[in-house]
């Protein structure tokens, strides 16, 4: 019976693990996109501009590899057009 329950358990967090993973990819598309769009010249919208950095934002936070985390912040920098004061 404790096998069973184990089984089910491992089986139910592998399933959420797989449904979350597309939501963190569409987030580095959106991101990376939007930041190729702004340094090719094109003005993004406010509304845009901010869903853009949201998904920037969401896919660092989602991610561990330090590569990706900082192209996500190259990204985020060129969207927003600027960058943190250290």
């Amino acid at each position: 019976m404790l096998a069973r329950t184990l089984c089910r358990s491992a089986v139910f967090c592998l399933c959420a693990a797989s449904f979350a993973t597309p939501a963190s990819a569409q987030d580095a598309d959106i991101c990376l996109v939007a930041a190729d769009r702004v340094s090719t010249g094109e003005t993004l919208g406010d509304e845009e501009k901010t869903k853009a950095h949201e998904a920037c934002l969401r896919a660092l936070s989602e991610t561990a590899s330090v590569i990706q985390k900082y192209q996500f912040q190259e990204a985020d920098f060129e969207i927003m057009g600027t960058r943190p004061n250290n």
